[in-house]
């Protein structure tokens, strides 16, 4: 019986996390972490999943494990969305076996569930021939992420599905961007977790209490993103992991960042990045350190020493991928 198979990278933000959801752009990189979901038919019409995280079976609106975790359904929700948008989109009713396998750090801003949506959305796709596009399988990876994060920008969906260095604005309009040089990028994994949709939700509050500083730090962030693009373009790091330094400030000012984010950032610029800053939701998670190039484990060695976990990483440029296997 056939397989469908899919792959689908992780990715870190550069430049621009919160601000994106206002309507200013954001830089961001996909990486070379990636998730792999292989789907294959089974009787009937329930869909049964089994991932590192957690196993279970829907069948409707009915959820049966065996598994001992009580948050397992909440787990597994975002990869029956998934699966069942793909079934909607083809008007199919069919019985599905989903394996998840991924080693990309879950709920610290390197995009996990996104990576795992989109192979999902793109493995589901092949196995039934559904001719899904890239922009196809963006689109109904977006619904389960509505399900993880509530409004999220849509930002992580697209890099994992297109890969590369894209400029991105909410609403999917993106531009890839490109770089002569590679980028030494270490990640610094705080190993704090926290939830994507409470902090957007406390920028939001914050912009309630102070909307013309919060509007100002807004348009501070867009003019930032702009001066990285060009930065990029040009393949100057040093000018780039300035502005680096510069966004972490701004989401400290957001009230999104941590002692823990704050330090290992510190501990990065200490042992010879050219900039650190925390990358995405922020309030755990991790920080993106930019080095000289050929640098990166001495970076990563200062993250270590500062009590955090050190993740040298390369750009990736293939986005999702699909295949079928027998």
């Amino acid at each position: 019986m056939l397989k469908g198979c899919a792959t689908a990278p992780a990715k870190t933000i550069l430049l621009g996390e919160h601000f994106v959801v206002y309507g200013e752009p954001a830089i961001v990189t996909a990486i070379d972490r990636k998730a792999k979901v292989t789907a294959q038919e089974s009787p009937g019409t329930s869909i049964h999943i089994t991932s590192d995280l957690g196993c279970g079976t829907f069948e409707g609106a009915d959820f049966k494990t065996s598994d001992s975790c009580r948050k397992v359904r909440r787990i597994l929700e975002p990869i029956r969305i998934s699966t069942q948008s793909v079934l909607d989109y083809l008007k199919l009713k069919r019985g599905l076996d989903v394996n998840v396998e991924s080693v990309i750090p879950v709920g610290v801003g390197l995009g996990s569930s996104s990576a795992i949506s989109v192979a999902t959305v793109a493995a589901v796709g092949r196995l039934f021939d559904g001719r899904l596009s890239t922009s196809d399988i963006f689109s109904l990876a977006l619904d389960a992420e509505k399900f993880v994060h509530g409004n999220p920008s849509g930002i992580d969906q697209q890099v994992s599905a297109f890969g590369g260095i894209l400029l991105y604005r909410k609403g999917g309009t993106s531009t890839r961007l490109q770089c002569p040089v590679e980028l030494p990028l270490v990640i610094g994994n705080t190993g704090e977790s926290r939830t994507t949709g409470r902090l957007v939700e406390s920028v939001r509050q914050r912009h309630e209490r102070l909307p013309n500083i919060m509007n100002q730090l807004i348009k501070v962030a867009g003019g930032l993103v702009e001066e990285g693009a060009a930065a990029l373009k040009k393949g100057d790091l040093q000018r780039f992991a300035e502005l680096m330094d510069i966004n972490h400030g701004l989401l400290v000012s957001a009230g999104v960042s941590t002692e823990a984010l704050d330090r290992l950032a510190h501990a990065a610029k200490a042992a010879g990045a050219l900039g650190a800053k925390l990358t995405g939701a922020g309030g755990g998670g991790c920080i993106v350190a930019m080095s000289e190039p050929g640098e990166q484990s001495k970076v990563a060695e200062g993250i270590k020493r500062a009590g955090g976990e050190p993740i040298i990483v390369e750009k990736a440029d293939t986005g999702v991928q699909s295949w079928l296997e027998k």
